[in-house]
């Protein structure tokens, strides 16, 4: 890597460099002799700062249509690993609403390209939801599939009671409390990993203001 190439900044505390009152940049640690900013407290030259806005993510129309594509496909993902675990093991344990969340979160993510915000995190809390709700459907098709003549009526009264499902497990209600609370961990895995991403930005300012300061 070259000296004055600037590296990944840690934005601890202001430095200075040795033997000299200067300031540092926290990026690229060579002296601040003209104009600087402060990203998170820390000085930051203006060459770096231009770095680092531009590798910042950006948002856009593009960015957003990824990231509901790659977050309906983990959202699949993430239901067929359900239905997978109980059909396999005979157990629809909650616990796995955390998978979802943490798939449907970071395939968001993945298709953005690092891109966050409000309407990101809207749309992976509902598909993290619908993925564990419409579980409910393929598991109970899988225990009944020899006994049930399928219908239109039938299968909106299933996606209906899948939708719902969640809350309807309320009728037992320990149980019931316990696997909302764990889908609501997985929901905010899903809201975590999609949120926006802000670069705290103050100046310019001017080496010698600073030292008089």
């Amino acid at each position: 890597m070259k000296a004055d190439e600037p590296q990944a900044p840690q934005f601890a505390t202001a430095e200075y460099a040795p033997e000299s009152s200067r300031m540092t940049c926290a990026a690229c640690r060579q002296p601040i002799g003209g104009s600087y900013f402060k990203i998170r407290g820390s000085p930051v030259c203006a060459g770096c700062t231009d770095t680092i806005r531009a590798k910042m993510p950006k948002d856009s129309h593009g960015a957003f249509v990824r990231a509901v594509v790659f977050g309906i496909g983990g959202a699949l993902i993430g239901l067929a690993l359900y239905v997978a675990f109980a059909v396999a093991t005979g157990l629809i344990i909650g616990w796995v609403s955390l998978a979802v969340g943490w798939i449907v979160g970071k395939a968001m993510r993945a298709g953005s390209g690092g891109a966050g915000g409000r309407r990101y995190q809207v749309v992976a809390v509902l598909l993290t939801y619908l993925a564990v709700a419409m579980s409910a459907v393929p598991i109970a098709l899988y225990g009944r599939i020899h006994q049930l003549r399928m219908s239109g009526a039938l299968l909106g009264r299933l996606a209906w009671l899948g939708i719902a499902s969640p809350i309807l497990e309320l009728r037992d209600t320990v149980s019931g409390l316990i696997g909302l609370v764990i889908l609501f961990v997985g929901i905010r895995f899903a809201w975590r990993f999609t949120a926006g991403q802000t670069l705290q930005v103050s100046g310019p300012f001017t080496a010698q203001s600073a030292g008089a300061a």
